[in-house]
Order: structure tokens, then sequence, then C-alpha cells
């Protein structure tokens, strides 16, 4: 059912929860209420200029010039538009698009939107990886198999980059567009385009020369407009706009959706001068140079480059730019991942797990290329072109169930209240989807007939292809229907029960659990259970989990140095704390923190866990562990987190704990 504006799900958590509502607004000044408020459109707007659209935007000015130069404006009009949607959702309701999804569909058509949308993303993360490994060959001669696993390895940079908040994200994603706008600026320089006509191309037109070039022309004109807006993006800019601290009043929201249009306006016109730009290379060097452009690769185009314009620097920024267009799409698509991971359902899994996962299925098909075409001396470059001409053809799939439910959610009076869309928006923005969704539904007409065209070379019979594309495309076009009707049968069902009012019964604490480390940090975590073990009456349990080795491999049984000392030192912690007039004991673990936390809590009934926070920072949490989340989601009992004092400038553990460690 259709929720509204004011309805929030309680259980649901809020968009990027650890970067939620960080980036503070100063309440005057409007350049800095601006500078505040943008960001999240230019990290959005890297997935309108990734590798993906590089073949597209090549291959139309090396084979038709500047004539669908056009086609560029009209997917950068339609992208504005789709994701100033997408932020006016995310600003009004505070939820991202995959939360709006999963609270206004049956779970079973959100699992399936779910698993769509992964797809995709793996799909946009495969147009990455490629990218990143040719231009790691091209910059510095690295195999493609190395170059593999360095594309896997920036996992743990990003996630380094995550910790430290969104608006370092956002000025790592800016420096990196930024090296490829300057590269394209400087590639123009260089090829010094005839103005007039890059101009005449932005009026519409096709390739009227012949039939052949007609449909040579289409084809390509709907592979750059389906190409070109990204599904994930939605999610993500949905979710990106809530990381600001403005006022949920009309006031404050509109406010917001004013600035955040500025910000789109001005990424996203970015992305198309980028998108341009390699148009016009393309026509530049290649258009009329070249007798067969049928398989020009993204190499012989960096190659191609130095030839024509007889220096190596023209190449070289080519690389570049691939190279940072590559890596400032990974940081979007690991954000893109956590939001339709947590918001289609609430599954929050360690970001680490989530981002190798993601990679794994965009490594596997390019390491299959790479390792079956140098077995069989064949032409990687090719095989890895159509590897991400095959990508794109996924998102292509994927991109309806995102648009249909955006236009109907912000259309939604319900939900979005004076925020909806007017009739002349809500006009464009169906007119948009229906744009998009036709000429994506042609674009894989054609690349199926193009693969039963490839089949039929290889001795294959073309019911092949047709045979297993037609059902899944049968499958999912009655899927979409059922989609854009459901909202319209939901309005006629009852309204949704308000939510009772919570009773607020006496709680009563009999046995209190406290996680020690023997760590100067202990002091606080103690002194908050002391206070509630006093006001309960409650018995106080030290848990502590001996790791390492030996206590991993013997539990209990372990007699190495560490055992030994922890078991002391527990013994001495009892003591001091039953003279403090606490009732108390100690129970050790063996081996992994978190499980065994969560056992013996159970095995001593608790009715409370109080633990701290270790302070790990950057990628500590990666070599080390984590405790405190594992716990927070898997435990029956209620836990109290304690924030421990920074570790540094303090003395040894061994000296703190020999002062009293339980204040009165």
């Amino acid at each position: 059912m259709m929720a509204t504006a004011s309805h929030v799900s309680p259980a649901a958590p809020p968009s990027l929860e650890e970067i939620h509502g960080s980036v503070p607004v100063p309440p005057t000044s409007w350049w800095r209420r601006f500078l505040a408020f943008s960001g999240p459109a230019f990290m959005v707007s890297v997935g309108y200029m990734d590798p993906g659209n590089w073949g597209t935007d090549i291959e139309a000015g090396s084979k038709y010039g500047y004539r669908l130069l056009w086609v560029l404006a009209l997917s950068n009009l339609m992208a504005i538009l789709l994701q100033t949607l997408a932020t006016r959702l995310g600003v009004v309701t505070g939820q991202d698009l995959a939360q709006a999804c999963r609270r206004a569909y049956p779970r079973q058509a959100v699992v399936v939107l779910w698993v769509l949308c992964e797809i995709a993303i793996a799909a946009t993360d495969l147009a990455e990886v490629i990218g990143a490994v040719i231009a790691l060959k091209l910059l510095f001669n690295i195999p493609y198999l190395i170059g593999l696993v360095i594309a896997a390895g920036d996992t743990f940079l990003l996630l380094a980059l995550q910790r430290r908040g969104v608006r370092l994200l956002e000025l790592v994603t800016l420096a990196l567009i930024a090296v490829i706008g300057v590269s394209f600026a400087i590639e123009i320089g260089l090829a010094r385009p005839d103005w007039a006509h890059v101009v005449r191309g932005l009026i519409p037109g096709l390739d009227f020369t012949s039939k052949q070039s007609v449909n040579g022309s289409l084809y390509v004109a709907i592979s750059m407009l389906g190409a070109t807006v990204m599904p994930h993006n939605l999610y993500l800019h949905s979710a990106l706009v809530q990381t600001r601290s403005f006022a949920p009043s009309h006031d404050g929201k509109r406010l917001a959706c004013r600035y955040y249009l500025f910000d789109s306006l001005l990424a996203l016109n970015g992305a198309f001068f980028v998108n341009a730009a390699i148009l016009i290379l393309a026509v530049t060097t290649f258009h009329g140079r070249l007798e067969n452009v049928d398989d020009l690769t993204l190499q012989d185009a960096h190659h191609l480059l130095g030839t024509v314009w007889g220096t190596t620097l023209a190449s070289v920024l080519f690389a570049v730019a691939l190279l940072a267009s590559g890596q400032s799409s990974t940081l979007t698509g690991t954000l893109a991942g956590q939001v339709v991971m947590e918001g289609f359902i609430h599954l929050r899994v360690r970001p680490w797990a989530r981002r190798l996962v993601t990679r794994l299925f965009a490594i596997l098909p390019a390491m299959a290329v790479v390792v079956l075409t140098g077995a069989r001396s064949g032409d990687t470059d090719k095989d890895l072109l159509e590897l991400l001409v095959f990508s794109q053809v996924i998102l292509s799939f994927q991109l309806p169930f995102a648009i249909v439910p955006l236009v109907q959610f912000t259309g939604d009076r319900k939900r979005m209240g004076v925020f909806a869309n007017g009739r002349w928006l809500n006009g464009m923005s169906w007119v948009c989807a229906v744009v998009v969704l036709v000429l994506n539904g042609v674009l894989l007409y054609f690349t199926a007939d193009n693969w039963a065209d490839a089949a039929a070379a290889a001795g294959w019979s073309r019911l092949w292809v047709f045979g297993t594309l037609g059902p899944l495309a049968f499958a999912l076009a009655g899927f979409l229907i059922w989609l854009t009707l459901y909202p319209l049968r939901a309005r006629g069902l009852a309204p949704e029960p308000s939510l009772p009012v919570p009773s607020l019964p006496a709680v009563t604490y009999r046995k209190i659990g406290v996680a020690v480390e023997f760590v100067p940090g202990d002091q606080a975590v103690l002194t908050q259970a002391a206070a509630l073990a006093r006001s309960h009456g409650a018995r106080v349990v030290l848990l502590h989990v001996v790791e390492g080795t030996a206590a991993e491999f013997h539990g209990p049984v372990a007699d190495d140095e560490e055992s030994r000392s922890d078991r002391a030192r527990m013994a001495e912690l009892v003591s001091h704390l039953c003279n403090e007039n606490l009732s108390a004991h100690g129970e050790l673990g063996y081996g992994e923190p978190a499980k065994e936390l969560l056992r013996l809590a159970r095995a001593e009934g608790l009715d409370l866990l109080v633990l701290g926070t270790h302070g790990h920072r950057l990628l500590g949490d990666l070599a080390l562990g984590q405790t405190v989340s594992p716990l927070l989601h898997r435990s029956p009992i209620p836990i109290l987190v304690v924030p421990s004092p920074a570790r540094s400038g303090e003395r040894s553990s061994e000296t703190r704990l020999r002062q009293p460690p339980v204040q009165n």
C-alpha cells in the first residue's frame, strides 16, 4: 500500500546510517549553503561518464560524425529530470527509492526488485573493472590478469575513505571528475574541431545517406540513450541527499530541493561535456580517416590518438581519463550496493564483505575472457569491449524497474504532499519514462538480433538466442505491467492501521553482563554497569574473550601466557568489584569475540549486556574484526554501548587496572 509522507516505519533505519545527516547546513549565507548541499549529484554524475558510455560515444562519432550529438543532449535532459525526481523523493519522504519500494509493494515483488538491482550493480561494476584493467594496460603495460588483481584491491581503499565521512568521498570523486574533465579539455584543444559542425550536431537527425546508414545510426542513437541513464544512480541519489542535516520543515525541504536542483544541473551538465568531448574527439580522430570502424576498440582509440595528432600526450590523457572514470564509478557503485541491500531487505553486512562479493561477480567474467582468449591467442581487446557492451545491455533490463516506481511515487500526493509533481512535470516524467522504456526495448531487440546473427554464423540456430531471451523478456514485461498497475489497486484497499501507542512497563535487570578487554577503556564501561547494578540490585557478570591460536584450538584448557594472564586479571577484577559491595563473578570465552560473547550471554541468562567501543580506525576493523555490530544484529537481549576514551597518550593497561576500575 502507498504510504503517506508522514508515516515512516519505525523499524526502517535511515539510508546510509553511518553518514545520515552528517553534513551540517549553515543557516545563513547562500554561498555556504550551496557548498553544503553540493556533492551528491557529482557522485551520481560519474555514472553518466563511466567506461560503459565510452564505447557508444566513440562509435557514434567515428561512424556518423556530429549527427548524433543531439542524442547526448536529449539523454542529459532526461537524466536531469529523473535525478531531480530522485532527490525530491529522498528529501520529502526521508526514504530512498529502495525503502519506498519496500513500503509500497508486497514482499515477493520487493525481493524480485532487489535481485534485479543487484544484477545491475554487478553489471556496472563489470564495466568499471574492464575500464580499469584496460587503462592500466595502456598506461603501464600491466597484463590484464595483474590488472584484475589491482582492480580487486581497491576495495580496501574505498572502505577506508567511506569511514572518513561522505565529504571526503565527494572530494575524491570531484578530484577524479576534474582529472577526466581537464584531460578531455586538453584533448579537444589538440583536436581543434569545427565548432560550426558541432552546433549543427545538436539539431535532431539521423544519417539518411542510405537505408543501412539510417538503421545503423538509429541503433547507435538508441544505444546512447539506453546506456546513459543508470538505474542504480536513482537509488543512490535519493539516499545521498539525506546526508545533509537540513530542517525537516516545509521550508527546509523546499530549500533543500532548490539547492539540490542547482547541484544536479551543474554536475550532470559536466557529465554531458565529458560525453560530448568523447564523441567530438572520435569525430576529429577517426571519422573519415578509417575505412572500417566496426572493430574499433578503446585500445585502438588510444593508439590512434597519438598517431593522428603526433603527440603521446593525447594517448596518455585518454588512458588517464579512462582510469579516473572507472575508479570514480567504483566509489558510487559501492554506496549504491549498500543502499539497495539495506533499503529493499533491511540486510546489513560488513562493508568489506559486501564489496568483495560484488567485485567478485565483476572480476570472474572479465577473468574468464582474458584467460580464454589468451589460451586460444584470440583478440582479448575486442572480447573485453564486447563484454563491456554486454554489461550495458544488462543495465537496460533493470532500468524500467527503477524509473516506473520513481515516477509513481513522486506523483503521489499522499506520499509527497505539496511536493508531488504538478501536471506538467508529471506528464513530462511519464513521457520521459515511456521514451526510455521503449528505446531500451528496441535496443534489447537489436542486441538479441545481433547475437542471433552471431550464433547463426557460428553454426547455431537463431532460436537458441530468441528462445532464451524471449521468455525472460516477456516475464519481465509482465512484472513491469503489474508493477505499474499495483498502486492503482492499492489505493482502493483499506487504509493502513495506525501504530498502537506503546506501553512502558517497568524493567528490572537481575543479571548485567559487562564485556571487558583489560584495557583503560574498561573504566567507562564498568562505571555505567556498576551504576545500573546498584540501582537494580543486579549481579554483575564480567565477560572476557581470550583470543589467539591456543585459545581458538584448546579453549578453556589453553595454557599459554595470554590465557593465564587473562584468568589472573579476571580474578583480580572480580575481587575488586566484590570489595565495592557489588555481587559479581567472571566468565571467560575462547575464540571469536562476537560469537563467544553471544554464547556466554545466553548461558548466563543475562538481562542486559554492556560493552565499549574498541576505537579501531580506518582498516583496523578489517584486520582486527568487529564486535559491536554483529552483536547488535544477533543479540536477543538489550545492549548498552559505551564510548571508550581514546587510548593514545594513556597509561598502559597494567598500570590503570591497579587502580580501582569502578568509582562510587
